[in-house]
C-alpha cells in the first residue's frame, strides 16, 4: 500500500471541507429554515449521485508546513443524477465566506461542452466593497463567468433556484435561465440590498419587503413560480426539466402515460358558456386536452391573464397556452406579452409543439396599459409569433380580435387551426366597433339607443363561424369533444417536423 498515506491525508482533507463553514454557521442556516448546501444536494439529487468537482479547492491553514484546517470554496460544483439523467449543478454555500477559483465558470463551461441541463442553487451576493482593500483597487465590473451564458442559454436547458438572499450577479444568474424559482418566507432576490438602498436613496426598507415573492413572483414576474418549502422548489425543478432534452439537439423526451390518445371529454361540448360575458375554468380545458395530471404551469402568479406551461400529448411534450377570462377577460396586457414572448422561446428552443387554446379578446386597452407601453409589448408579441418554427396547432375555443388575435398563426412551417362553434372574431369587438363606425347614423337617428342595438343585431348574426367557414377563412369547425384525438394525431405527425430542426433555432434565446 504505497500510496496509503497521500489517501488518509484526501480523506482527511475532505473530512474538513465537508464541514463546511463550521457547527455556528450552520446553525444560523438552519435558525433561517434553510436547509445547508450539502443538506440541498442530497434533497435535490439523492445522498450518494452528486459527483463533486473541485472538492479539495479551500483556504488552508498550515502551520510548520503541517496542515491544521481547511476552510472549503463557498462555491460546490458537480454533476448530479435524477430519473436517469445527467445534471450539472453550481451551487452556494452561504455558511462560508469567499470563492476560491473560477468554479462557476468551469461549471457552466462544462455544461456548454458535455452539452448538459445547467442548474444553480443560488444563495450568494454579488461583489462587495471589502474586495478593493484586500486587493488593494478598484477594478473595471466584469466577470469571467459572464460570457458564454448566452449561449448556454440557445443549446441546454438552464434552471436557478433562489435559495435564500440573492443580491447583484447572483440575482442576473437568477434571470439568466429558462425557468427559475424561490422559496416563500426564506428567498429574496434583488439588484442591491437595503443598506444600498438605503445609501442611494435614503429609504428603509427589509430585505422581505425588498425583495420577497410579493415583489419578484406576483408583481415583478422576475421569478417564475414559488414554492413553499426547498424541497418543493427541487420537485419543480426536476419535473420542468422532464419535458426537456439534454440539449438542442435532442429529442425531447417521451414517457408512457397510460391516457388514450383517443380519449373524448364529454365536458368539453358545455364548457363554453353561451352567454359571451360569463367566464369559465380555463384550467379544466387544459387537463381534458392534454395528457391526465401532466400539465406543469410556468409563472401562474404574473402575466395572470394568459396561463401556459407545459405538458404532454400522447406522451410527448408540448408547450400549451390558453387565455384566462378570470383575469382581464384574458385580454393580453403587458405582463401577459412577456411571459407568453418567454415562453415562446422555449418552446422554440427545444423543439416542443405548441397547443394554444385561443380566447384573445385583444390587446387591453386603458391609460394604464398605455402608461406601460402596450402598443411596443404588443408589436413584440405579433414579432416573437411570426419568428417560431415549430409545429404549432390553434384551437380557437371563443374569440380571436384585433391584432392580439393575430398572436396564433404565423406563416410557413407546420400549423393548423380549428375553431370550436363557440367561436366568433374581426378586427375588433363589434358593440365597441359600432359607436365608433356607426356613430353618426346613431347620432342623427330619433332613437339612438334602438338604432345601435339595431346595427349591432344585424351585425352580430354575421359573426356566425359557419359563415366564416363557407368563406374558407376558418379551415375547420370540429365537435370539441373531439379536441384530444385531432391534438394527439396532430402532435404524433409534428415528430418528424421536430426531427428536422434539431440544433440550434435561428432567433436566439432571450430571457
Amino acid at each position: 500500500m504505497v500510496w496509503e498515506p497521500e489517501i488518509e491525508e484526501l480523506n482527511r482533507r475532505k473530512q474538513m471541507t465537508g464541514q463546511m463553514g463550521g457547527q455556528e454557521r450552520i446553525d444560523v442556516q438552519h435558525e433561517r429554515g434553510k436547509l445547508t448546501l450539502r443538506e440541498r444536494l442530497d434533497a435535490f439529487v439523492g445522498k450518494d449521485s452528486f459527483e463533486e468537482i473541485g472538492e479539495l479547492a479551500g483556504f488552508a491553514t498550515y502551520e510548520d508546513d503541517e496542515l491544521v484546517n481547511v476552510v472549503p470554496s463557498n462555491t460546490i460544483i458537480g454533476l448530479g443524477n435524477f430519473d436517469g439523467r445527467k445534471v450539472i449543478i453550481n451551487a452556494n454555500d452561504f455558511t462560508i465566506r469567499g470563492g476560491v477559483g473560477n468554479k462557476a465558470g468551469y461549471s457552466q463551461d462544462m455544461a456548454l461542452e458535455w452539452k448538459l441541463p445547467y442548474v444553480r442553487l443560488l444563495d450568494a451576493v454579488g461583489g462587495s466593497v471589502r474586495t478593493f482593500e484586500t486587493i488593494g483597487r478598484t477594478y473595471i465590473p466584469t466577470n469571467p463567468v459572464t460570457p458564454g451564458v448566452e449561449k448556454l442559454l440557445c443549446i441546454v436547458p438552464v434552471v436557478s433556484a433562489a435559495m435564500g438572499s440573492v443580491a447583484g450577479l447572483p440575482a442576473v444568474d437568477a434571470c439568466l435561465a429558462h425557468f427559475n424559482v424561490m422559496v416563500k418566507g426564506t428567498s429574496q432576490v434583488f439588484a442591491g440590498g437595503p443598506p444600498v438602498v438605503k445609501a442611494a436613496m435614503g429609504v428603509d426598507i427589509t430585505k422581505e419587503e425588498l425583495g420577497d415573492e410579493r415583489s419578484q413572483v406576483y408583481e415583478g414576474g422576475v421569478i417564475d413560480n414559488l414554492a413553499d418549502s426547498e424541497e418543493e422548489a427541487f420537485a419543480m425543478i426536476r419535473q420542468f426539466l422532464s419535458y426537456l432534452p439534454d440539449n438542442v439537439w435532442q429529442m425531447p423526451p417521451r414517457v408512457e402515460t397510460g391516457d388514450d390518445p383517443n380519449r373524448r371529454e364529454e365536458e368539453l361540448i358545455s364548457a363554453i358558456p353561451r352567454d359571451k360575458r360569463k367566464i369559465y375554468n380555463a384550467r379544466a380545458i387544459v387537463d381534458a386536452v392534454l395528457d391526465k395530471g401532466s400539465f406543469f404551469e410556468v409563472t401562474p402568479h404574473y402575466g395572470r391573464a394568459r396561463i401556459v406551461g407545459l405538458g404532454r400529448i400522447d406522451g410527448y411534450p408540448v408547450g400549451c397556452m390558453i387565455n384566462n377570462p378570470k383575469v382581464r377577460g384574458g385580454a393580453m396586457d403587458v405582463a401577459a406579452g412577456n411571459k407568453v414572448i418567454r415562453f415562446l422561446q422555449l418552446c422554440d428552443t427545444f423543439h416542443l409543439p405548441m397547443v394554444y387554446l385561443a380566447d384573445e379578446p385583444g390587446f387591453m386597452v386603458g391609460l394604464e396599459q398605455q402608461r406601460q407601453g402596450i402598443v411596443r409589448a404588443g408589436a413584440k408579441m405579433l414579432c416573437a409569433t411570426l419568428r417560431t418554427r415549430m409545429p404549432w396547432i390553434t384551437i380557437i375555443i371563443r374569440q380571436l380580435y384585433g391584432v392580439a388575435g393575430q398572436c396564433h398563426d404565423r406563416p410557413g412551417g407546420m400549423f393548423k387551426r380549428v375553431a370550436w362553434p363557440s367561436g366568433h372574431w374581426g378586427s375588433m369587438h363589434i358593440s365597441g366597433g359600432v359607436a365608433a363606425a356607426y356613430r353618426r347614423v346613431i347620432d342623427e337617428s330619433d332613437d339612438p339607443e334602438a338604432e345601435r342595438k339595431a346595427i349591432e343585431a344585424k351585425l352580430d348574426a354575421l359573426a356566425s363561424p359557419f359563415r366564416t367557414a363557407e368563406a374558407f377563412n376558418i379551415e375547420e369547425i370540429m365537435d370539441p369533444r373531439d379536441t384530444r384525438p385531432m391534438v394527439c394525431d396532430f402532435v404524433n405527425m409534428a415528430q418528424p417536423t421536430l426531427q428536422n430542426q434539431l440544433g440550434p433555432s435561428p432567433t436566439p434565446y432571450m430571457p
